[in-house]
C-alpha cells in the first residue's frame, strides 16, 4: 500500500516537472518569434529603406546610354545640393560590391559638374552653403577615400576594370587640385583661391594618413610589375600627378618626401615605363627638379638609413635603378655639383647597402637573384617580371652618357688642364730633417736627382688632392657596383672598358700621380691605411679589373699592329708598376701575408700582373729581363727561402717569374729531392730495392703499360730498373744503373706520341696535342693516364724528353685554363692559325654578321659522317649578331681547344699529376714548362763539350754529315738522351767525360785500370779494329777506343752513332 502511494506521488512530481518545462520552453518560442518578427521587421524595413534611397538615387541620376550620347555633349544637371543629399543618404546605406556601378555613375556626373560655372550645378557649389561646409569637406573625404579602396581591388589587366580605374583617378584628381574648376574662372572666385587650395591640401592631408600613397603603389605594381604593363599613358600619367600633388602642396617637406620616395620612387622600373607610356610625366618631375631633391634628400645619412630600413635590399635596388635612370635623363638638365658629389656618393652608399644582403653560395635562406646573384632575401610576386627592366636601367649607370658625365669628361678636362701649384707636388720637395743629417738618404738624392735630370721640371698630383679624391671616388662607385652586382659584372667591365677611352684616361691620369705611376704614393698610402679601404685603393683596383678584362678580350692584331689606344710601351710601364708594386708590398709586409689572397688589392693587381706575364710569355712585348726583379740577389733570397721567412715563401708561390728561370729550376730540382728524401725513394733509402721492368724492344710501350700503369705513383716515383731484351730474345748486356731506364722513357714516350697511334695529332707547326678520335683506340683514356705518368716520371727524374706539345695543351696541364680570366681565344693560334683568323675576321667584321648565317655550332667529319656539336644548348637554332659574335668566337675556341679533348686531357692530367705535384707547377710558365720538358736550348757552352769537340775536330772536319751527327753523339749516344739538362751540360750529372780506352782481348771492357792508364799515356798495343766506341749511358761517360788512324775513329764513330743499336756492340 506505501509503495503504491510513493510511486504515484513520483509519477505527479514528473508530471508537474515536465509541465514546468513546457510552458518555459512555450515562453521561449513566443520570444524567440517575438525577435526574429523583429529582426525581419527591421530587415524589411531596411530593405525599404535602402531600396528607398536607392530608387532616389536612380531617379535623380539615371542611366545614361553612353554610347549614344554625343562627345562633348553635357548631361542633364541637377542641383547640386540635391545631388549631395541623395549622395549622402547613398553613403548611409553604401555596399561596394553592390553599389559600385552607382558610385561611378556618381563620380563621373559630379567631375562632369565642376565644368560648370553654376554655383548651383558645381559640385563645389555645395561648399559655399555655409549650412553644409564642414559636412561636405567630410563628405568629400569619404568619397575620395572610397576611390581609393576601389582602386586595390580593381585589376588593372581587366579592360572593364581599367575604365573603371580611370573613373575614380579622374575624380581624384579633380579634388586634389583646382585648376579644372570652372568656378574659378568667376571674377568673385579669386578671394576664393587661397581657401579652395588649402581645403584640397586638407583632403590629400587626410588621404594621406589613410594610405593614400600605399594605394597609388599598389596600383603601380599590379599596373606596370607584369610580363605586359597593362597601364597606359592616361592612367599613369594620372598615378604620377596623384603621387606628386601632396608633395607639391607640402613643399617637398621631408616627412612626405621620404614617403613619396619610398612608395612612389621605389616601384621597379616606374621611371622607365614614365619614360617609354608617359614622357609628360617624365617633364613634370623636371619641371620640379625631383631629381635634384630627391638626391640631396638621400645624400643626408639618417635619412638614408630611414630609406633603406624601410625598403630593404630587393626595393632599395630597385630605388636606385629609378634614380640611376632620372640621372641619365636629367644628366644636361642638372646641377654640376648634383652628380658630383652628391649622386655618386648616394649611389655608392646604395650598392654597399644591398651588399650585406649578397652572399657567396646557395642556402636555405637564400634565394637566385639575376642581378646579384645569392640574395639573402625573398622575392614577392612583383620583382621577378620587372627584373629584365630592372637591369637595362641599372646598366645606363655603365652606358656611354652617365659614363661621359661622371668619368671621361673630367678625366679630360683634369689631362687637358695641367696640374696647378695645388694640386701638385714636383719632386724638388724639401727633405725632412732626418733625411738632412741623413748620408745614406744623402748620396741617395743626389743619385736620383742624376738619374732624374731630364725630368726635374715635371710636377705630378698628390693622392689626397682635389682631381685625385673626385675620380677615386667616381672609381669607388664603379668598384662598389661590382662588388655588388656579381651578375652583370662583365657587362659593367665592357662598359667601362669600351667608352671614351675611358680607361686609357685614367690610365694617363694613374701616371700623373708619381714616377712608375705613383709608386711610391701608393706604397705610402698603403703602409698607412693597411686594410686598403681608402678610395685611391678602390680607383687601383677598378682600374687593375678592367684592364683585365680588357687584355683578356684583346686579340694579337688589336694588341701589338693597331695599339690603339694603348700603345706596347703602356703595357710595359704598367708591368713594371704592378711587378714593382707587387714585390715591395710582400717584402715590405705591407698586406696581411697569411692572408694575402682575400686581400682586395692585391688580388686584382696581382691578377692583372699574371694577364700580362702570360700575354708576354706567349708573345713578347718587353725587353730582356724585364720581370725580374733587380732588387733581389739570388743567393740572399735563396737563403732566406730556405729559413722559412714568409715574404719570401709569398714570392715564389705568388710570383714565381720574378726570380731567375734558373733558381726556379733548382728550387723544383730540390723540392723533388726533398720529397724523396721524406718519402725515403733515394737509392740508399730503398736498399737496392727497385722495381724491375723487363720489355721487349720490339713491344716497348705493350711491355711498359702493362707492367708499370698499375704501379702505385709512390713506387713509380722511386727507384725503376730496366732490362732489355733483344729481337733474338736474349737479355742485352747494359746493366742499368739509370741510364737504361732512361733510354727506355724516351723511346716509350717517342713511340707514344707517334701521330700514326692516333693518340695523339700534330698542329701545322709539328706540335703535338691529344687527338681528338683517340676514342677508336680501345682503352685510350688509361693510355692517355700512363703517358702522363711516364711523362711525369721524366719530369720527376729531371730527364729531358724530345716531345714538342702544342702550348694550349701544356697551359691545360698546368693548370692555367682553370683560373676565370684565361682567354682560349689566346692560344688558338698554337692549334689552329687558320680559324684563329677566321675568328679574328669575324670580331672586326664591319656589316651585318648574320649575313654569313653563322650558328651556334660546329660541324665535323668523323669517320666518313657529318657531326654537329652545338656551343649552347640549341646551338644550331640560334644564330651568329654582331651583339652575340664576341661569345661566339670564344665558344668556339674553347670548344675546338677544350671541349673535344677534355676527356682525354683529364685523363693525361691525372696521370701527370699523380707524379708531380701541380704546386710545382706553378713555378713556371707554359714556355718555360716547355724547356723544362723538352729542352730547346741551342747553345752548348760547357767546357767540357768544348774540349770534346776539339778532340773530335780532325775528325769532325771531314765530313759535314758526321759534324751533323756529333750533336747527337754529345747528347743521344752519350746520356741516351736526345736534348741537353734543363740547365746545359754545365748540370748535367754526372758530368758530361770522355776516356780515351785500350783493349787487349775481347775480355777487356776498356773500363779496367789498366786499361785507363794505357788509354791516358797513349800506351798502343795494336789497332782495335774490331772494337766500335761506347759509351756508359749512367755515367755520362764516352768511352773511344784507341785507334791510330783517323780514319778509323771517323768509320767506327760514325757507325756506332748510326747503328741506333742498344747494347749489343758494347
Amino acid at each position: 500500500m506505501f509503495s503504491k502511494n510513493l510511486t504515484t506521488k513520483d509519477s505527479f512530481l514528473e508530471q508537474m516537472k515536465a509541465a514546468r518545462e513546457e510552458r518555459a520552453l512555450e515562453k521561449k518560442r513566443e520570444q524567440s518569434a517575438i525577435k526574429i518578427q523583429a529582426i525581419v521587421r527591421g530587415w524589411l524595413a531596411r530593405q525599404r529603406f535602402i531600396k528607398l534611397i536607392l530608387n532616389e538615387f536612380d531617379q535623380l541620376l539615371p542611366e545614361t546610354n553612353h554610347g549614344s550620347q554625343e562627345e562633348g555633349q553635357q548631361p542633364d544637371f541637377v542641383q547640386a545640393l540635391d545631388v549631395y543629399k541623395v549622395t549622402c543618404h547613398l553613403f548611409l546605406v553604401f555596399k561596394p560590391q553592390r553599389d559600385r556601378k552607382r558610385f561611378e555613375k556618381l563620380c563621373k556626373y559630379i567631375v562632369q559638374s565642376l565644368h560648370s560655372e553654376s554655383v548651383k550645378i558645381s559640385y563645389v557649389g555645395v561648399f559655399l552653403n555655409k549650412e553644409y561646409s564642414l559636412c561636405w569637406i567630410q563628405h568629400i573625404k569619404d568619397l575620395l577615400f572610397k576611390c581609393c579602396q576601389y582602386l586595390e581591388e580593381l585589376k588593372p589587366e581587366s579592360p572593364i576594370d581599367m575604365q573603371s580605374i580611370l573613373i575614380h583617378l579622374h575624380t581624384l584628381l579633380e579634388f586634389t587640385a583646382i585648376n579644372t574648376w570652372a568656378l574659378t574662372r568667376l571674377k568673385n572666385f579669386d578671394k576664393l583661391r587661397g581657401g579652395m587650395t588649402q581645403l584640397c591640401a586638407n583632403v590629400m592631408g587626410s588621404l594621406f594618413h589613410k594610405g593614400y600613397y600605399l594605394t597609388l603603389k599598389s596600383l603601380l605594381l599590379r599596373g606596370l610589375c607584369r610580363e605586359k604593363v597593362s597601364l597606359k599613358n592616361i592612367a599613369l600619367s594620372a598615378i604620377v600627378a596623384l603621387a606628386l600633388r601632396p608633395l607639391i602642396s607640402a613643399q617637398f617637406s621631408e616627412k612626405l618626401l621620404t614617403m613619396f620616395i619610398i612608395q612612389i620612387l621605389s616601384v621597379p622600373t616606374l621611371v622607365y615605363h614614365m619614360q617609354l607610356i608617359s614622357p609628360e610625366s617624365i617633364s613634370t618631375f623636371r619641371t620640379h627638379a625631383l631629381f635634384d631633391k630627391s638626391i640631396e634628400f638621400l645624400s643626408a645619412d639618417q635619412n638614408m638609413r630611414i630609406v633603406f630600413n624601410t625598403l630593404e635590399g630587393n626595393y632599395a635596388l630597385c630605388l636606385l635603378g629609378n634614380l640611376i635612370q632620372l640621372a641619365h635623363i636629367e644628366r644636361d638638365h642638372t646641377q654640376s655639383d648634383t652628380f658630383y658629389p652628391t649622386f655618386v656618393l648616394v649611389t655608392t652608399r646604395f650598392l654597399d647597402s644591398c651588399q650585406q644582403y649578397v652572399v657567396c653560395k646557395k642556402g636555405n635562406l637564400s634565394n637566385w637573384h639575376p642581378v646579384l646573384g645569392w640574395f639573402s632575401q625573398g622575392f614577392d610576386a612583383y620583382l621577378p617580371p620587372a627584373m629584365g627592366n630592372l637591369r637595362s636601367q641599372l646598366s645606363l649607370l655603365w652606358g656611354a652618357p652617365l659614363l661621359k658625365k661622371l668619368l671621361a669628361i673630367p678625366l679630360k678636362e683634369m689631362l687637358e688642364g695641367g696640374i696647378s701649384a695645388e694640386e701638385g707636388a714636383g719632386p724638388s720637395q724639401q727633405s725632412s730633417p732626418v733625411q738632412l743629417n741623413n748620408p745614406a738618404a744623402f748620396i741617395r738624392r743626389a743619385i736620383e736627382a742624376r738619374t732624374n735630370r731630364g725630368s726635374s721640371n715635371k710636377s705630378y698630383r698628390k693622392l689626397g688632392s682635389p682631381d685625385c679624391t673626385k675620380v677615386a671616388l667616381i672609381c669607388s662607385m664603379y668598384h662598389t657596383a661590382l662588388q655588388t652586382m656579381t651578375q652583370v659584372k662583365l657587362d659593367i667591365l665592357t662598359g667601362l672598358c669600351n667608352q671614351d677611352e675611358i680607361l686609357y684616361s685614367l690610365w694617363q691620369f694613374l701616371c700623373t700621380l708619381g714616377p712608375n705611376s705613383g709608386l711610391k704614393a701608393f706604397l705610402d698610402l698603403l703602409a698607412v691605411n693597411t686594410k686598403s679601404s681608402a678610395p685611391e685603393f678602390q680607383m687601383l683596383i677598378l682600374f687593375a679589373d678592367c684592364m683585365t678584362h680588357y687584355v683578356t678580350i684583346l686579340d694579337d692584331m688589336e694588341m701589338y699592329e693597331k695599339q690603339e689606344p694603348f700603345k706596347l710601351q703602356d703595357y710595359v710601364n704598367m708591368s713594371l708598376f704592378l711587378n714593382m708594386f707587387i714585390y715591395k708590398s710582400i717584402i715590405g709586409q705591407l698586406f696581411d701575408l697569411k692572408n694575402i689572397q682575400s686581400n682586395e688589392v692585391f688580388r686584382s693587381l696581382h691578377t692583372l700582373l699574371l694577364v700580362l706575364y702570360r700575354r708576354d710569355c706567349r708573345r713578347s712585348y718587353t725587353p730582356a729581363g724585364h720581370w725580374l726583379v733587380r732588387d733581389i740577389r739570388d743567393s740572399h733570397f735563396m737563403a732566406d727561402l730556405e729559413k722559412g721567412k714568409k715574404p719570401q715563401q709569398v714570392l715564389v708561390q705568388k710570383t714565381p717569374h720574378m726570380i731567375a728561370h734558373g733558381e726556379r729550376v733548382r728550387l723544383f730540382r730540390r723540392a723533388v729531392a726533398d720529397e724523396k728524401v721524406v718519402l725515403g725513394l733515394t737509392e740508399r733509402a730503398c736498399g737496392g730495392r727497385s722495381t724491375l721492368v723487363t720489355v721487349r724492344r720490339a713491344r716497348l710501350v705493350e711491355d711498359g703499360y702493362r707492367q708499370l700503369a698499375a704501379l702505385p705513383s709512390r713506387a713509380l716515383r722511386a727507384v725503376v730498373r730496366v732490362r732489355f731484351v733483344n729481337e733474338q730474345g736474349l737479355d742485352e748486356a747494359g746493366i742499368d744503373q739509370d741510364g737504361v731506364f732512361k733510354e727506355f722513357l724516351e723511346e716509350t714516350i717517342k713511340r707514344v706520341f707517334d701521330p700514326s697511334l692516333n693518340l695523339f695529332r700534330v698542329t701545322s707547326e709539328e706540335r703535338l696535342y691529344p687527338s681528338p678520335t683517340s676514342c677508336l683506340q680501345e682503352n685510350h683514356l688509361q693510355l692517355f693516364e700512363f703517358i702522363g705518368r711516364m711523362l711525369g716520371k721524366a719530369v720527376y727524374e729531371g730527364i729531358v724528353v724530345d716531345v714538342p706539345f702544342a702550348s694550349f695543351f701544356l697551359s691545360q696541364v698546368l693548370g692555367q685554363t682553370q683560373q676565370a680570366l684565361y682567354s682560349w681565344i689566346d692560344e688558338l693560334p698554337s692549334l689552329d692559325r687558320d680559324l684563329y683568323r677566321s675568328l679574328t675576321y669575324i670580331k672586326h667584321f664591319q656589316g651585318d654578321i648574320s649575313s654569313l648565317e653563322l650558328t651556334f655550332s660546329v660541324d665535323e667529319e668523323r669517320l666518313g659522317e657529318i657531326v654537329t656539336h652545338e656551343l649552347v644548348p640549341g646551338g644550331k637554332a640560334i644564330p651568329v649578331t654582331n651583339e652575340n659574335k664576341i661569345n661566339y668566337i670564344h665558344l668556339m675556341a674553347h670548344f675546338r681547344m677544350h671541349t673535344q679533348i677534355k676527356d682525354q686531357t683529364n685523363a693525361f692530367i691525372k696521370g701527370f699529376r699523380a707524379i708531380i705535384n701541380p704546386e710545382w707547377l706553378s713555378l713556371f710558365s707554359t714556355p718555360e714548362m716547355k724547356i723544362e720538358m723538352q729542352n730547346q736550348t741551342t747553345e752548348l757552352t760547357n767546357t767540357l763539350l768544348v774540349k770534346m769537340e776539339e778532340k773530335l775536330k780532325p775528325v769532325v772536319e771531314e765530313n759535314h754529315m758526321l759534324k751533323l751527327k756529333v750533336e747527337k753523339l754529345e747528347k743521344k749516344f752519350v746520356t741516351s738522351c736526345s736534348k741537353p739538362p734543363v740547365l746545359g751540360f754545365a748540370h748535367l750529372k754526372p758530368p758530361f767525360s770522355i776516356r780515351c780506352v785500350e783493349v787487349g782481348d775481347d775480355e777487356d771492357t776498356g773500363d779496367t785500370i789498366g786499361s785507363v792508364i794505357r788509354g791516358f799515356f797513349t800506351i798502343r798495343k795494336k789497332d782495335p779494329l774490331n772494337r766500335l766506341p761506347t759509351s756508359s749511358t749512367c755515367f755520362n761517360l764516352l768511352k773511344l777506343p784507341n785507334y791510330q788512324k783517323r780514319s778509323t775513329l771517323r768509320d767506327k764513330l760514325r757507325y756506332a752513332v748510326n747503328s741506333n743499336t742498344g747494347f749489343e756492340l758494347s
